[in-house]
Formats: structure tokens, C-alpha cells, sequence
């Protein structure tokens, strides 16, 4: 790999390789140092991987195209991509018509009075995974809670039943998994997919015939100007709220679990002051963010380092690594609750596809936190039995086993 400076450097990144997932920072460490713009041939992709060069990838939604997708995997990339990923895979004007639509059902107010219920439900898996905890027996925190909690409060919004919440669950879980050597969708995920679609339209279909006053009902009476969404753009946002509401808040909150036990002096004040779990949630998604690597395209000229990039070609953009470049942020690699971050954070990226749903994701994440420290003095992760979710875009647990102190 030729980098701007003429050096050769022998840095890699494979997004499918088990030991990156374990820890991709040192290898993110050497693409910002060594290979700013780097090349994999093998897989056929370029990276991005500082941060002024990430955040200008994310606002130039002209020239680094969605329209193929966000993820690498092939199976998920190619023009039929927004079928699932909604206008996550789309580009202007069809992104901002599908986006405008969407927002009029998805609205910051029906996020405000979602939140005594997702204090509720939060409470509720609280309660069985600490009556556990209480005799001293270690329980999974994802299992009892982070991978439970937000697959509840989407299926709340969109008014899936509470009887079939454990199966939605399950689908959701198997779109994501990947074994390891696996670098497309496997054949289980394909299946989930459709069943979760196949649910979703009969879902649709009900609401067609009698409305209620969830998001789906909402997305049916969305219009502007006489233009409404149809059924299959309702059910790939509903898809899209699925992967990517579900996965990055499940991980988000196990990521700052983890982080937290390892930096016990860090936690500290927040035992102390509840007030303070907004900042533990912003180190996290800085620190470690569930979204660590999103695919563009290349729609037109390109010219990054000296180096012109072919139209058609995919870049993937870093957010992992630039919320760790030094240019950036003073001793990035400590866990500091408190620092100054502001609008330097791309965990839900930037520019005109900012995720629409970070709103939801950082009050399901202190409701969460708030309410778990309310009832406990303290915790320890068994690191030993932790066990990562192995995704080629997402980073965190899929197994959190924990003993807690409860109050």
C-alpha cells in the first residue's frame, strides 16, 4: 500500500477477520499513521480513516454515493439496497422525499412520549435480571437486558404485539450473525430477513384496514402535497429501524458497561450523580462506537492523497477510528467521561444522512443506564466469558456476563 508520503506500509484491515473484531484500534492507529487513504485489492474497497477525512466523506453525499448501500458485505450492496435500508441507501432527491415522509411519523415528540414507556419496559427486564443477580448468581447482561430493551421499544413504536416480540427478537439477531470466515450474507440471515419482511407486510396490511396510534399507522398517514409512502418503502423503514435501532442501541449499552468496569475511577461520579450518565453514553459511542465502519461509492471524480479513485469503487469511512485520531482528540485512547466532544462525534454520522433516529438511541441509553444505577452499587464483568459480536460493520457483545451488587 502506497500512502501519500511516498512510504510503503504493510497496514491491513479486513473487516470480516476475527482478531480486528476482538480490537480494531491498533490497526486503525496504523492506517491514520501509515495510509490515510488505504487500498485493500483483495476485497476490492478503500478506507478512510482519520477523522477531518471521515467527516468530510460523510458530508459529501454527492460524490461518496449510498445508493449501493452501507455495508460491504456483497450481497447487501447493490441497487436493490434501500429495499432493507430504506433511504439509508439513497441518494438525493429520493433520500430527502422517503426521509421528509418518514419524519412525519417519526417525530421528536413521539420519541418524548415514548419515554415513560421505555422507562417501563426498562424497569421490567431490570427487575427479572437483578432478582437474579441478587443470590450472587452471574446473569448475561445482553441476553437479560441490552439485547432485550431495544428490540422492545421499536416493536413498542410499531405496535408489534408483546406475543411475538421474543420471535421479532430472533429474526433481528439472525439478519446480523456472521460465522467466522464468512464474508457475505449467510443463507440464515437471508431467511430471517424474509421473515421479518413476510411479518412486517401482514403488519402493514392490518393497519391498512384499521389504523391505531403507533409508527405504522403513522407511515400510512404520511403525506405531503398528495405524495404518500407506499407499503414497500414503509417496510424497508421498519427493516432499517430493525438492524440498524436494534443492533447499534443493544451494542451501544453493553459497550458502555464494559468500558465502565474497566475504568471503575470513571464510573465513580456517576454512582455519585445520576445526572451524569448523558456524558458516560457520549464517551462510549466516542470511545467505542457500535458503528465502526459504513461503505459509500464512487459517483463521479474522486481524488484523495494524490491518488484518483475509479468511479463505482467503494470507500469505507472509519467513524471507529477517527473518534480515536490524536490530530483530534487529546489522549483519545483513555475512557474519560466528561470530555469535551460536541459535534465532533460521528456515531450516527453526518451531513444528510444523520441518522434519524439518534434521538431515540440516546434517551433509550439513559433511561437505561439511569435506571440500572438506581438499583445497584456496583458490578464486575467477567472478561473471560465475554463474547463479541463478529459483524464486518458493528461493533460489541453478543454475550455480557456480569455479577452485580444490588442495593
Amino acid at each position: 500500500m502506497t500512502t501519500n508520503s511516498g512510504a510503503v506500509s504493510d497496514a491491513i484491515l479486513d473487516p470480516y477477520d476475527y482478531d480486528f473484531h476482538e480490537d480494531p484500534y491498533p490497526y486503525y492507529q496504523r492506517l491514520r499513521d501509515e495510509a490515510p487513504l488505504y487500498r485493500n485489492e483483495d476485497l476490492g474497497f478503500w478506507a478512510l480513516s482519520r477523522h477531518r477525512d471521515v467527516l468530510q466523506g460523510f458530508r459529501n453525499s454527492t460524490t461518496l454515493s449510498n445508493s449501493y448501500g452501507v455495508s460491504l458485505d456483497p450481497a447487501s450492496r447493490g441497487p436493490h439496497a434501500s429495499k432493507t435500508m430504506s433511504f439509508l441507501a439513497m441518494d438525493d432527491p429520493d433520500h430527502l422525499r422517503l426521509r421528509t415522509l418518514v419524519s412525519k411519523g417519526f417525530t421528536p415528540r413521539r420519541i418524548r412520549e415514548l419515554e415513560p414507556r421505555v422507562t417501563e419496559l426498562t424497569v421490567g427486564h431490570l427487575d427479572t435480571m437483578l432478582e437474579k443477580a441478587r443470590s450472587g448468581e452471574t446473569v448475561d447482561y445482553v441476553n437479560q437486558f441490552a439485547g432485550k430493551l431495544p428490540m422492545d421499544v421499536i416493536s413498542e413504536l410499531m405496535g408489534v404485539p408483546q406475543a411475538d416480540r421474543d420471535q421479532v427478537r430472533a429474526w433481528a439477531d439472525g439478519v446480523m450473525h456472521r460465522d467466522e470466515g464468512v464474508n457475505d450474507v449467510p443463507a440464515a440471515a437471508v431467511e430471517a430477513s424474509i421473515n421479518l419482511i413476510v411479518y412486517y407486510q401482514a403488519m402493514v396490511a392490518e393497519r391498512r384496514k384499521q389504523l391505531t396510534d403507533d409508527l405504522t399507522s403513522a407511515l400510512l398517514e404520511a403525506e405531503i402535497d398528495g405524495d404518500r409512502l407506499t407499503d414497500d418503502e414503509i417496510l424497508g423503514f421498519m427493516f432499517l429501524m430493525v438492524i440498524a435501532g436494534n443492533e447499534t442501541t443493544t451494542k451501544l449499552l453493553a459497550n458502555a458497561a464494559f468500558w465502565g468496569h474497566r475504568n471503575p475511577d470513571q464510573l465513580m461520579a456517576v454512582y455519585d450523580d445520576i445526572e451524569r450518565v448523558p456524558l458516560w453514553v457520549e464517551e462510549t459511542l466516542r470511545y467505542d462506537t457500535s458503528s465502526q465502519i459504513l461503505a459509500r461509492t464512487v459517483s463521479g471524480e474522486l481524488t484523495l492523497y494524490d491518488t484518483t479513485i475509479p468511479e463505482g469503487d467503494v470507500v469505507l469511512l472509519l467513524p471507529g477510528s477517527a473518534h480515536r485520531d490524536e490530530r483530534v482528540f487529546e489522549n483519545p485512547d483513555d475512557y474519560v467521561i466528561g470530555r469535551e466532544i460536541g459535534s465532533k462525534l460521528m456515531s450516527f454520522g453526518s451531513g444528510a444522512h444523520f441518522c434519524l433516529g439518534a434521538h431515540l438511541a440516546r434517551m433509550e441509553a439513559r433511561v437505561a443506564l439511569a435506571e440500572l444505577f438506581k438499583r445497584i452499587r456496583g458490578y464486575e464483568v467477567d472478561e473471560a466469558n465475554a463474547v463479541r459480536v463478529h459483524s464486518s460493520n458493528v461493533r460489541g457483545f453478543a454475550h455480557l456476563p456480569i455479577t452485580v451488587q444490588v442495593r
